[in-house]
């Protein structure tokens, strides 16, 4: 398939009783996978962490950014991703190599990788001086339903969330996308109804984005009224720079850093999300230590 700009959407349906978003995620859970070498069932657990976390972040302002850790008691172990509300993504699974059998769908066995235990903690930097941090237990491992328990329990807006991920048989990523529907205050029950109608009747969100639909189109199967408000492109953004390896490094104080030129002839850093290596060679450690010592 060609390549297309990652995009997502922000709309309104029932006459603002409902907000919507609708994402696609392809390239950033491509980007991912070949930075990570993720195994494909890895791939699709990370790519809905990340699709959600995307949605997540466009619900923030200015300089506000999240960070989403699932900790389940699976083979994968912990899978974090960030996010903010330029559109900036990035993140990454604790062990990468998982790839399971097939579950009784004949699909990737996402909750086999993720597990059916554990937490999703969510942490929102608002500017204030404490985040805001919310976690619930993990319900089903699938992360859809995760996500949509999160939602309910820790925000108190029911919301239907649907995450996807279709990897080609070369674990190449084919579509990866989701949408993020809330209830707001006011709609009737018949309303409801119809909204869980809806999300019910759709196809797999894999199946509507490889069919080459837009995320506006995802959000109208959704919601036919929906009145679509703005997009954001979505990119994959790492933040680490040398000049934050060097200050991390710093932080590590006088003795292991001692330690550390003592021991090896260069040192390297590796950056958890983007899998970039920083190399600091014997000259460039010493100059490290004195701004540790001052």
């Amino acid at each position: 398939m060609d390549k297309k700009q990652d995009r997502l959407i922000r709309g309104t349906a029932m006459n603002g009783k409902v907000r919507a978003f609708a994402v696609r995620t392809t390239e950033l859970v491509d980007e991912l996978r070949r930075r990570h070498d993720t195994y494909p069932t890895a791939t699709a657990a990370l790519g809905r962490t990340v699709t959600a976390a995307a949605m997540m972040g466009a619900m923030l302002k200015g300089e506000e950014k999240l960070a989403v850790i699932v900790k389940g008691n699976g083979p994968l172990g912990q899978i974090m991703a960030e996010s903010n509300a330029l559109g900036e993504v990035r993140g990454y699974v604790q062990n990468p190599h998982v790839h399971l059998p097939s579950n009784s769908l004949g699909k990737l066995d996402v909750a086999g990788a993720v597990g059916t235990e554990g937490f999703i903690d969510i942490s929102k930097d608002l500017g204030m001086k404490e985040p805001y941090r919310g976690s619930v237990p993990i319900i089903s491992g699938e992360l859809g339903e995760d996500f949509t328990y999160y939602f309910a329990v820790s925000e108190q807006t029911p919301a239907a969330v649907g995450l996807g991920v279709l990897v080609e048989t070369d674990n190449s990523v084919r579509v990866a996308g989701g949408f993020i529907v809330q209830l707001l205050p006011g709609l009737t029950d018949d309303e409801i109804t119809e909204i869980e109608r809806a999300v019910g009747a759709m196809p797999s969100v894999t199946a509507v984005l490889d069919q080459g639909l837009e995320p506006e189109e995802m959000l109208r199967w959704l919601l036919p009224d929906a009145v679509i408000l703005d997009g954001l492109d979505i990119n994959f953004v790492c933040q680490c720079s040398r000049e934050r390896i060097e200050q991390t490094l710093v932080s590590l104080g006088q003795q292991e850093l001692e330690q550390l030129i003592e021991e090896d002839e260069q040192v390297e850093v590796v950056c958890h999300y983007c899998n970039e290596t920083y190399v600091f060679n014997k000259d460039e450690m010493q100059v490290i230590l004195d701004q540790a010592k001052s």
